[in-house]
């Protein structure tokens, strides 16, 4: 069955070339033009990853992000014209997986769904746990547990915590850690990497002004405690 993507963007014209290239990629195409819609859509349809314009009529995409948020886990790429690093990284912060600015080609937007989707399958996942302290990683059924209890993260944050987790004590920059979250690294993006940092932190109960497990490097990035 094709995956199920929902496009949602005011602008008719540029949803019909998202919508040509990706069904040409073989995905199933919803679509929406405000961010009433764009709910009902996503409620009615259950996408399995959403292409979301900040900028929309009847209500922000920020504030879509955020309500989709509090229901699921679901990928959410959000394509905007905003050039503000703030914008972005509030987007971020709500939890969206990637972040691509007009304008762009359609080309690298599929680019970029398959690559969030094939994170969101596992496809490459090994299967083990990864344990440290008191945060466990059950990578093959893509569940993480902290003191016990289960927390949910998106897909990218998911990938980050793997990823710095696996490699104790080594320090990565932010483009190196978003190369490894989303198998391309683009110029200009790698502040979002403290987006995702933060949104982890605050998940996994680690205190950013005294971390236990997520410890930045000043100067370079980010690095996992070498906790036992």
């Amino acid at each position: 069955m094709s995956k199920k993507i929902l496009v949602v963007d005011d602008e008719k014209k540029f949803v019909n070339v998202l919508r040509a290239y990706l069904e040409q990629a073989g995905f199933a195409v919803v679509t929406a033009y405000d961010g009433k819609s764009a709910l009902a859509a996503f409620r009615r349809e259950k996408p399995n990853l959403v292409l979301l314009d900040l900028n929309l009529p009847e209500m922000d995409g920020l504030d879509v992000a955020r309500t989709i948020r509090k229901e699921s886990n679901v990928p959410i790429i959000m394509l905007t014209a905003r050039v503000e690093e703030t914008d972005r990284l509030i987007g971020l912060e709500l939890g969206a997986d990637d972040y691509v600015l007009k304008p762009f080609s359609p080309r690298e937007v599929v680019a970029r769904v398959r690559a969030v989707l094939r994170r969101v399958e596992g496809e490459t996942a090994p299967v083990e746990i990864l344990r440290a302290g008191e945060i466990e990683m059950d990578l093959t059924k893509h569940v993480v547990t902290v003191q016990d209890e289960s927390i949910d993260l998106t897909p990218t944050e998911f990938d980050l915590l793997v990823a710095l987790m696996k490699n104790p004590g080594r320090a990565f920059t932010r483009m190196q850690l978003l190369d490894l979250v989303q198998g391309e690294a683009y110029a200009g993006y790698e502040r979002t990497i403290d987006a995702h940092i933060k949104n982890l932190r605050q998940k996994i109960g680690d205190d950013p002004k005294q971390p236990r497990y997520l410890l930045t490097v000043f100067g370079i990035g980010y690095k996992f405690a070498e906790v036992a």
